[in-house]
């Protein structure tokens, strides 16, 4: 029987919370096309010139407040727990590599070592429960590029996107009980944001983007692919299964950059309006991640904690992302088996 690989890839952590590593990481990060979709002059003086020397040191003051010195960033050290799981649930038949999009462990060093163990098969899973250009089409086109440089090449396949998965959303579901959910005023699903151009080219049918103002409630034929429309369902099957009324969640987007447009309602102008109607407490998911990372650590448990507490709320609570719970790498386990 001939070896197979299971490749997982998330979206990358500075190597240390450096200004200088920060800087490193950022560049790699923004110059990818996909992530910042102009033209390659333009996107060069933005991002070396503008974004990264003003951002780099107050994204590393914001990755020292959540850096452990033994196991660095939580990204890294739950996406090697997750790794190490997986490999023991899936044995000798498989081997399980990790990869970081942007900086180590790299794609390239990674399918090196699958090369070097002579597979036939590599399953790719980027560790993006809903489908983005910029972050799940980002891996597809680095793992393509690298692997066109083989004389030989295994079998590929991919895993496009996991929004509806039952076990991700059994998982949080399950994180989510431990802090009573029926407890708090308002629960909050936020997703990473995305530029709302993204979202118009991911529209290959022009028949939804721009032209519905609900047309990301539902998933259909033409939006199945729409990373608005993908996260919807994710927040709405979490909903369901913790039996929460829609009148008492929204689903919003954090982290966005820049001055364009960007996939609305934002978390942050969110946070505010429910603080000024009188809420006290808020419950939020962040079910675009699958390891809490500084946007869960820092910038829902700090940065919302703080604005809410500021305009009156008294409290903000992060539900836990998937990390290492046994019923996630059940879950990853069976996506790799049934695929």
């Amino acid at each position: 029987m001939g070896k197979k690989a299971v490749l997982l890839v998330n979206l990358g952590t500075p190597d240390s919370p450096s200004t200088a590593d920060v800087r490193t990481y950022l560049n790699e990060f923004l110059m990818d096309p996909r992530v910042i979709d102009i033209n390659p002059i333009s996107r060069t003086l933005l991002v070396r010139g503008v974004i990264t020397p003003f951002r780099a040191p107050k994204s590393a003051k914001l990755y020292r407040a959540i850096w452990d010195d033994k196991t660095g960033s939580p990204l890294m050290h739950y996406s090697l727990l997750q790794q190490k799981a997986l490999q023991q649930r899936l044995g000798d038949e498989y081997i399980v590599e990790l990869a970081m999009r942007y900086q180590n462990p790299s794609i390239a060093s990674a399918l090196d070592r699958l090369k070097a163990a002579l597979v036939d098969d590599i399953q790719v899973i980027p560790l993006f429960p809903q489908y983005a250009s910029a972050s799940t089409g980002s891996v597809y086109d680095k793992v393509m590029e690298l692997l066109s440089q083989w004389p030989t090449k295994p079998n590929v396949s991919f895993i496009n996107s996991f929004h509806d998965n039952e076990g991700m959303i059994a998982t949080f579901a399950d994180n989510a009980l431990k802090h009573n959910p029926q407890t708090y005023d308002h629960v909050l699903f936020s997703f990473h944001g995305l530029p709302q151009r993204q979202l118009v080219k991911a529209d290959h049918t022009h028949l939804h983007c721009l032209k519905a103002s609900d047309c990301c409630q539902t998933i259909t034929e033409a939006n199945k692919f729409c990373y608005s429309a993908q996260s919807h369902q994710t927040a709405k099957l979490i909903a369901e299964k913790l039996n929460i009324p829609k009148e008492k969640y929204t689903i919003c987007f954090q982290s966005r950059l820049g001055s364009d447009p960007w996939v609305q309602p934002y978390t942050s102008e969110i946070v505010a309006r429910l603080a000024k109607e009188g809420k006290k407490s808020l419950l939020v998911f962040c079910p675009a991640f699958v390891a809490d990372c500084l946007e869960t650590v820092y910038e829902v448990t700090t940065e919302y904690g703080d604005e809410f507490k500021a305009l009156g709320g008294e409290k903000v609570q992060l539900v836990e992302s998937l990390n290492d719970s046994p019923i996630w790498i059940d879950a990853l386990e069976k996506m790799v088996r049934e695929n």
